[in-house]
C-alpha cells in the first residue's frame, strides 16, 4: 500500500477536527459564559432607546444577549434578528423591522439568517460524517474517495453558511451605523467561522490528494519481467502509444538463445 495515503488521510482528519471544534465554538456561543464562548457573537450594537431592547445587544447563534453575552433571551432555532426588541418597535432602524418574526424583522433579514442558520447545521452534519468516514481513507483509495466527496459537500454547505452570515451581519451593522448607532462585528464569531471554512477546505484537498495516490504495485507492474516464447524480456518504462501498445523503452534486453537483439535467428555453430 502507498505510504503517502495514510499520512494524507491523518492530516485531513486533523484539519477536519480543527474545523469541527471552531464550528462548535460558533454554534455554542451565548450558551455558557466560559471563554471563548462569552466573547463570541456575530454583531454587537447600541440598541438603547429601542422599545423592548437592551442598551447593548449581541446576536449569537441561538440567542440575543446583552453585553459580554449576559442577560440572554431564550434560545430559539433560527431566531428572528428582531428578537432583540418588541413587536412593531419604535426607534429601531427601519430597514431591520417588518412583519416577519412577530412584526420584528424585515423580509430580507428574516430569510437571509434563517437560511444561513440552517446551512451551518448542514455543514456540521456533513463534516461529522466526513470525520468518521475519514478513517477509511487510511485503508484505501475508495475510503479516501468517499471521505473526499462528503467533505466536499460539507465545504459547499459551509461556504453558503459563512457567505450568508457575512452578508447578513455586515448589512445589519451598516444599517445601525447609518442610524447613528455604534455597531461592530464580532471578531471571534467571524474568525472562527472563516477559519473553520479554511480548515475544511484544506482537509478536502488532502482527501482528494489521497485518492490520487496509487499503490506501489501499480508501478511495479509497469516494469516487469515476463516470458515470451521461452525467452525472458525486461521492458523498461515508457509511454503508452495511442493504439494501446507500449513504445520501446531506452533499453530492451533479450536472452541470447536462438535469437539476436534485432530478432533475426543466429546460428549457434558456424
Amino acid at each position: 500500500m502507498n505510504r503517502t495515503r495514510p499520512l494524507l488521510a491523518l492530516l485531513s482528519l486533523l484539519f477536519l477536527a480543527i474545523s469541527l471544534v471552531l464550528l462548535w465554538f460558533v454554534i455554542l456561543s451565548g450558551v455558557t459564559r466560559t471563554s471563548p464562548l462569552r466573547q463570541t457573537y456575530f454583531l454587537r450594537a447600541d440598541t438603547s432607546g429601542i422599545s423592548g431592547a437592551r442598551a447593548i445587544s449581541q446576536w449569537t447563534y441561538f440567542k440575543v444577549c446583552g453585553l459580554n453575552n449576559q442577560d440572554c433571551g431564550p434560545a430559539r432555532p433560527a431566531l428572528p434578528l428582531g428578537d432583540a426588541w418588541d413587536s412593531n418597535p419604535s426607534g429601531a432602524p427601519a430597514a431591520l423591522t417588518g412583519k416577519y418574526g412577530g412584526h420584528t424583522t424585515s423580509h430580507y433579514f428574516w430569510y437571509m439568517w434563517r437560511f444561513g442558520w440552517v446551512f451551518f447545521l448542514l455543514a456540521l452534519f456533513f463534516e461529522t460524517l466526513a470525520f468518521f468516514s475519514g478513517f477509511l481513507a487510511c485503508l484505501g483509495r475508495v475510503g479516501a474517495a468517499v471521505s473526499g466527496m462528503i467533505a466536499s459537500l460539507a465545504l459547499v454547505m459551509l461556504s453558503v453558511a459563512v457567505a450568508l452570515m457575512t452578508a447578513t451581519f455586515v448589512k445589519m451593522r451598516n444599517h445601525f451605523n447609518r442610524d447613528g448607532r455604534d455597531a461592530h462585528l464580532g471578531r471571534y464569531a467571524f474568525g472562527f467561522s472563516w477559519a473553520a471554512w479554511a480548515a475544511l477546505a484544506i482537509s478536502t484537498v488532502l482527501f482528494l490528494l489521497a485518492v490520487l495516490q496509487r499503490d506501489k504495485n501499480h508501478y511495479n507492474n509497469r516494469r516487469s519481467t515476463y516470458a515470451t516464447n521461452g525467452h525472458d524480456h525486461v521492458v523498461a518504462d515508457g509511454p503508452v502509444t495511442g493504439t494501446g501498445g507500449r513504445k520501446r523503452g531506452v533499453f530492451n534486453w533479450g536472452r541470447r538463445s536462438g535469437k539476436s537483439f534485432d530478432g533475426r535467428r543466429v546460428k549457434d555453430d558456424y
